[in-house]
């Protein structure tokens, strides 16, 4: 939803990606990937909660967890010396839970 909103120009796309996107085409792209990164995931978190028929085993699931663990956790670091202060008191903590929730996935049996 929020990737929808800066889209549709709701959020301005200057408060996002560290405040240092240049232009109308260069938010499209970064968003888009962002959009197909996060159905990604969430096929990936369906797969391994079991609600989507997985045609990928665990152990597979768990690499692309880790990926994503990796990516919050830098993506944490990022927020933190971002330009707009909103993006690190809000962005911050939801990186680092999302990391958090990704390693749980990882770890449950």
């Amino acid at each position: 939803m929020f990737h929808l909103c800066v889209i549709t120009s709701i959020i301005p796309y200057t408060i996002v990606w560290a405040g240092k996107l240049n232009s109308i085409q260069e938010m499209l792209v970064f968003e888009s990937i962002s959009i197909i990164v996060n159905l990604f995931l969430l096929m990936v978190v369906f797969m391994r909660v079991g609600l989507l028929k997985g045609y990928l085993k665990t152990p597979t699931l768990n690499v692309i967890l880790w990926f994503f663990v990796v990516l919050f956790s830098l993506n944490t670091i990022g927020n933190l010396f971002a330009k707009v202060s909103l993006e690190t008191i809000v962005f911050t903590p939801l990186t680092f839970i999302s990391a958090l929730l990704a390693l749980r996935l990882i770890l449950e049996k």
